[in-house]
């Protein structure tokens, strides 16, 4: 028996990114609206009553609104937007850190966002462990392909080829920071500092720790090895051993798509520092991919099918 599947946003960089992945997959149906017909509320309204499934992938207001269609049906949603990471009677979809039961048993399902998933990838089980404290003020220095940016800032980036470097979120306030408080279990908000780059896809997430100052921490070894514990068993999260740190890490243009997403911890020479970077691309394990890994949980599928990793 397939699972009927209605993405609502497939014209969108996410959208068009899971209608890509789940096409030729014999466990799903695909409720495909006509061009015309996208934007049709009462169009939407029967794909999504008609669904098993519903993927949302919709700017917040659209995707709240979407939500409230569905009501009086039994279907069951993933939400790629920001609209309910932190709402109640919402599961956030990171199944590494909440739970793989439940996400399978949940029936409103909310994808991380990008750069949230890689600093609560790295910060949220060391908290977690007290391994590292909750009350520190965290900071987040990140940067990011553009085409996270949705539609409207790729059409920049491809029009002005003189963009170097996108520094943004200048007010200090972002729409990704009540999740990274809420699942890492902070006590006040990070300062977030996140970056765009002209390279479509691709993602560096990089958490400073000044060991030696921060009450109760310890080594940056025994960071890993906690984090390596997390992790053990995981097809999709790798935590990198590291005998040297490497000279770089970078984000390339034309990168392929994929859907992993590896962690590393490097530190200085006296034990003093460290750094706790992810690395993923914030159009698969960061927007795509993920849906595909919930959806895949969601219908008691091995969470990997149909990744790239």
């Amino acid at each position: 028996m397939t699972t009927r599947i209605f993405i609502d946003g497939a014209a969108g960089t996410t959208g068009l990114e899971i209608r890509d992945r789940l096409a030729g997959r014999e466990e799903f149906e695909l409720i495909v609206l006509s061009d015309d017909r996208r934007k049709d509320e009462d169009a939407r309204r029967d794909a999504l009553h008609a669904a098993d499934i519903g993927i949302l992938c919709l700017p917040d207001g659209a995707a709240r609104d979407a939500v409230a269609l569905v009501e009086g049906a039994d279907t069951r949603i993933i939400d790629a937007s920001s609209a309910h990471r932190v709402a109640k009677g919402w599961t956030y979809g990171f199944p590494e850190l909440i739970g793989h039961d439940a996400i399978a048993e949940a029936q409103f399902v909310s994808n991380p966002g990008c750069y949230p998933t890689g600093f609560l990838a790295l910060v949220a089980p060391l908290i977690k462990a007290a391994v590292l404290p909750a009350e520190w003020p965290y900071t987040v220095n990140a940067v990011s392909g553009y085409s996270g940016g949705g539609n409207a800032l790729i059409d920049r980036f491809d029009d002005d080829q003189t963009i170097a470097f996108r520094a943004y979120g200048l007010a200090l306030t972002h729409k990704h920071l009540p999740e990274m408080k809420a699942y890492a279990g902070l006590t006040n908000e990070p300062v977030f500092s996140p970056s765009v780059v002209p390279a479509h896809r691709g993602m560096l997430v990089d958490v400073p720790l000044p060991l030696s100052a921060m009450p109760g921490a310890t080594s940056a070894a025994f960071l890993e090895s906690a984090l390596t514990g997390h992790y053990a068993g995981s097809g999709v999260v790798h935590v990198h051993a590291h005998s040297q740190p490497p000279a770089e890490m970078l984000v390339k243009q034309g990168a392929e798509p994929w859907d992993g997403l590896g962690l590393h911890v490097f530190t200085s020479e006296d034990g003093a520092q460290a750094r706790l970077i992810a690395m993923l691309d914030n159009l698969g394990k960061g927007a795509s991919g993920a849906a595909i890994q919930n959806l895949n949980i969601m219908c008691g599928l091995p969470e990997t099918t149909g990744l790239r990793l």
